[in-house]
């Protein structure tokens, strides 16, 4: 039955993310992306038995674009926000996830930001790009551990999210993402369904931040917000 799933779950998404791809030169507003983008992730989220709940959406102004700072634990986070948050997020990704076929070229070819993790000039650049598109009216949202989390565990958070968040100048909404590590572990293919919790704190201001201090100090207070709400999921065994 999981195989099953697996395979209509890899053919749904060749085939949005097809006309996704072939949507970009008509539709330069993008909405027609995003809209895949947010057809895809409920359709991922259903098939695999995946429930979301959010808390704190009235934080979020109606028109208002932020950058969404979360914790990372498993693949799921990602349909779990797109489908969730009512907001045309623009996902950092790492490079390696534009590689994989049909899917991949729709990330890379679409609006979302693309980081070269291993080539720290790239890197910079790519936020730079980020900066550009926040500034002229667009959300992001980045993972501010860097990398999937393989214990369960809240890891530390790395400055590159604080600063873009600084440069731009819009609020950060710290997105606490609680109960996906179970659902399917960074290294593994085993999905075990569950429910999803997101928590979305107030919106900070950056305008009083500025330079490596600063975002240092940003970076501090946006852990402990998320902290406040993570679930430790070290101690979660798959059923």
């Amino acid at each position: 039955m999981m195989l099953l799933r697996i395979i209509v779950a890899v053919i749904m998404t060749a085939v949005l993310s097809t006309a996704a791809i072939f949507l970009l030169p008509i539709d330069r507003s993008h909405r027609s992306f995003y809209g895949i983008g947010r057809q895809w992730a409920r359709m991922m989220l259903r098939l695999f038995g995946v429930k979301v709940t959010v808390k704190g959406l009235e934080h979020l102004a109606p028109g208002q674009h932020y950058v969404y700072v979360s914790n990372h634990a498993s693949m799921f986070d990602i349909p779990a926000v797109m489908a969730s948050i009512p907001d045309n997020i623009n996902i950092v990704l790492k490079k390696e996830l534009t590689r994989v076929p049909i899917w991949g070229w729709a990330l890379k070819l679409g609006p979302y930001i693309v980081i070269d993790r291993f080539n720290p000039r790239e890197a910079s650049r790519s936020l730079e790009e980020a900066a550009e598109k926040i500034c002229g009216g667009r959300s992001a949202q980045l993972y501010a551990e860097g990398t999937r989390t393989r214990d369960g565990k809240l890891q530390p958070f790395k400055r590159g999210a604080f600063a873009l968040a600084v440069k731009s100048g819009i609020p950060v909404v710290p997105l606490t993402i609680n109960n996906t590590f179970r659902i399917l572990k960074k290294g593994s293919l085993k999905i075990n369904p569950a429910d999803i919790e997101l928590v979305v704190e107030k919106p900070i201001a950056t305008q009083n931040y500025s330079g490596k201090e600063g975002e240092l100090k940003l970076m501090t207070q946006v852990h402990s917000a998320i902290a406040r709400h993570y679930i430790d999921q070290s101690e979660q065994t798959a059923p």
